[in-house]
């Protein structure tokens, strides 16, 4: 089941799988952006964190606290993610993604756009840049995106569920959400 605006979203402590630190969502003083993406290494799911990343400052400025979610498990993980300045957290039973009604699908791959990513996130692998996934994935290849924007009071100011691969909130979005909602916060 999906989740709409002002669905509350319960108090939990997740795990970054990084350094082990307690990831509280929501986070009583910041909104929160929980991504959901698909498999560790994935290359369409790195190249939309590399827009984060850059714009990393930007996002915390705004007073939001990333928090991104795959479902691979922590170890597998942790050589794609560890030099991500944001809590990245295993969820391999996809438990989360249950929860939050995220879903996978054939549709996945079904888009120009996701194959654009495809090609220029296995150049970045060719290159060096980014680490290949493994052959086998025990969550399965065909999963979507998600996105929310949580307030520290667990309601959920947006909510954004991907048709395809490469259907994810740009940078620029996460930006207007959190603006509006602060006004609405306010």
């Amino acid at each position: 089941m999906q989740l709409d605006t002002g669905s509350i979203v319960r108090t939990r402590t997740l795990t970054a799988v990084a350094d082990g630190a307690p990831v509280a969502v929501p986070d009583p003083g910041l909104l929160v952006h929980l991504q959901f993406r698909r498999f560790a290494g994935c290359p369409i799911c790195h190249l939309h964190l590399r827009s984060v990343l850059r714009r990393h400052a930007e996002i915390e400025a705004a007073g939001i606290r990333e928090v991104v979610v795959f479902h691979s498990g922590a170890d597998e993980l942790r050589e794609h993610v560890a030099d991500l300045p944001f809590a990245v957290v295993a969820d391999p039973r996809k438990r989360l993604y249950a929860e939050f009604g995220v879903e996978s699908s054939y549709r996945a791959l079904l888009s120009a756009r996701a194959w654009r990513a495809i090609a220029v996130g296995t150049l970045d692998i060719l290159r060096g840049r980014a680490k290949p996934p493994t052959l086998v994935q025990d969550g399965g290849r065909l999963g979507l995106p998600a996105d929310f924007l949580i307030a520290p009071d667990g309601r959920v100011l947006a909510a954004g569920y991907g048709v395809h691969a490469d259907d994810q909130w740009p940078v620029e979005k996460l930006l207007t959400l959190a603006a509006e909602a602060r006004t609405v916060l306010a």
